[in-house]
C-alpha cells in the first residue's frame, strides 16, 4: 500500500509509478467521430468561430494557475498552450496546442512545431483515471465523457448512469489498453493517468490526441485540485472551473486556519498514517501532499521532518518504534472491525491506536463496484478531506461534522 492510498490520488499509480515508465491535428469544429449522438460542446457562450478574425481574442475567460507546479497554460488569441512538465515519472515535458474550433491551425516553430494540436472544446474524451471524472461533473461538462479505462472503480452515480445508457465505452477493463477500441472510436482526446503506456505512440500515429494528466505528482493538495483548470482548457469550461476552484480554495484555507489555531493552542495531534503493502510501510515524506494535509489539519507524525515529496519505505518495527504510540491511526483498508486489521497482520495489534479503538479508514463512500469516492472525488475536493481529518483529530471542535470520506473502524 503506497502513501498515495493514504491521501487522495490514483491508488494504483503510486505503487506502479516508480514504476512505469505527436502529431494530432483536428480542424473540424466539434472534433472526432468518437462523440456520441447527444454529445455537444460545453455551453461557454462562444461556440465555434464562424468568421475568423486574427486580431480577436477568442478566450475572454482565462485560467490562472497558482498552486499547481506540474502544468502551465499560455493563451494566444485563437489557441492555448497546455504544457505538462512531467507527464509521467521522469518523463520529458509535453506541450499541447489547443486550437479554438473554427480557427485555422497555427503555424508554429521550435518546440511547438511538432506538438499535438487539439480542437477545443472537445466533444469526446477518454479518461484513464477516475480522478478525472469530478473535473467534468463539477463543471457541468460530463457530456464529453465517452470512454473510461475501467467501470469497476467508478463511484459517481452520475457517471455510472452514463455508462448504463451506453454513452461510455470501457477500453482497458483488465488494465491493458485496447488500442483498437480507442482507434475505432476516434475520441478527440485520451487523457492519461500520469503514467506512460506502450500503446500511446500507436494512438498518436492513428491521430488520437494523448494528453497527460499527472496531477498525482503535485506535492500540494490545492495543486492537485487545480488540475480542474487543465481539464477546462480542453472542455471550454474556464469560468466554471475558476468558480469551482475558488470555492474549494476558500473552504480549504478556512479549515487549515482552524488546524493552525488548534495546533498553536496546544500541540499538534500525533497520528500514524498508512498501512503496509507486501511487507513495506510507505510513509509520506515531509514535503508530500499527505504531509501537508496532516499539518493543515493540526496534526503531525514522526516522519514529518523527512525531506522529499515521495515516500519513506519502512518495515513494521521501524514504524512501531517511532509511531506505535500515536493515539490515532489513519488507515486505508476496508476493515469491518479492528479484528480484521489484526487478521491482516498480527503486528497491528501492538499499535496503541488499535487497542484504544482509534482507527480511521477512508472507505466511507464506496461505489457499487467497489470504487472508493476518496480516490475519485477526494483529489478535486481536498477541502472535504481536510475537514474530515480536522474533525477526527479535533473532535471537540467539530462536534457537528458530517464525514465525507473517513469513518471509524469499530473496535472488535
Amino acid at each position: 500500500m503506497s502513501v498515495r492510498s493514504v491521501m487522495p490520488g490514483r491508488r494504483h499509480a503510486a505503487a506502479a509509478a516508480a514504476l512505469l515508465a505527436a502529431a494530432l491535428t483536428l480542424t473540424a469544429c466539434g472534433g472526432g467521430s468518437g462523440a456520441p449522438a447527444d454529445a455537444k460542446a460545453p455551453a461557454t457562450g462562444e461556440g465555434c468561430i464562424r468568421d475568423f478574425d486574427p486580431d480577436k481574442d477568442y478566450f475572454p475567460v482565462k485560467s490562472t494557475v497558482e498552486h499547481a507546479r506540474n502544468f502551465t497554460l499560455r493563451y494566444e488569441k485563437s489557441y492555448q498552450v497546455l504544457t505538462v512538465k512531467e507527464p509521467f515519472p521522469k518523463g520529458k515535458p509535453e506541450s499541447y496546442v489547443l486550437v479554438k474550433c473554427g480557427a485555422p491551425k497555427p503555424k508554429l516553430t521550435g518546440d511547438l512545431a511538432s506538438a499535438q494540436q487539439v480542437t477545443v472544446p472537445v466533444t469526446s474524451l477518454y479518461s484513464a483515471s477516475t480522478t478525472h471524472l469530478p473535473l467534468l461533473t463539477e463543471t457541468g461538462t460530463l457530456d464529453v465523457l465517452t470512454g473510461v479505462a475501467s467501470v469497476a472503480p467508478i463511484s459517481s452515480a452520475e457517471v455510472l448512469d452514463r455508462v448504463k445508457a451506453g454513452k461510455v465505452t470501457e477500453y482497458a477493463k483488465d488494465r491493458t489498453l485496447n488500442a483498437e477500441t480507442v482507434i475505432g472510436a476516434r475520441p478527440d482526446v485520451l487523457m492519461t493517468q500520469g503514467t506512460d503506456d506502450p500503446q500511446y505512440p500507436k494512438l498518436r500515429q492513428a491521430g488520437i490526441a494523448v494528453v497527460a494528466n499527472a496531477e498525482w505528482l503535485e506535492p500540494s493538495p490545492l495543486g492537485r485540485a487545480e488540475w480542474v483548470k487543465a481539464m477546462a482548457a480542453l472542455t471550454g469550461a474556464e469560468k466554471q472551473a475558476g468558480e469551482v476552484f475558488d470555492t474549494i480554495e476558500g473552504d480549504y484555507r478556512e479549515v487549515a486556519g482552524k488546524g493552525a489555531r488548534a495546533a498553536k493552542a496546544g500541540r499538534p495531534v500525533e497520528v500514524l498514517p498508512g498501512t503496509m503493502y507486501q511487507g513495506t510501510w510507505y510513509m509520506p515524506a515531509g514535503g508530500s501532499y499527505a504531509a501537508q494535509l496532516i499539518k493543515d489539519a493540526g496534526g503531525t507524525y514522526p516522519w514529518a521532518g523527512e525531506k522529499g515529496t515521495g515516500n519513506v519505505q519502512l518495515n513494521f518495527e521501524a514504524v512501531y518504534a517511532k509511531g506505535g504510540e500515536a493515539p490515532i491511526w489513519i488507515a486505508d483498508q476496508q476493515w469491518r472491525s479492528t479484528a480484521d486489521a489484526v487478521k491482516a497482520d498480527s503486528r497491528y495489534g501492538r499499535l496503541k491506536a488499535l487497542s484504544a479503538g482509534a482507527v480511521w479508514t477512508n472507505t466511507k463512500a464506496l461505489g457499487p463496484g467497489g470504487g472508493n469516492d476518496y480516490f475519485e472525488r477526494g483529489v478535486l475536493r481536498p477541502d472535504l478531506v481536510l475537514a474530515d481529518l480536522f474533525a477526527l483529530m479535533h473532535p471537540e471542535q467539530a462536534k457537528d461534522h458530517t464525514f465525507t470520506f473517513y469513518q471509524p473502524v469499530p473496535k472488535a
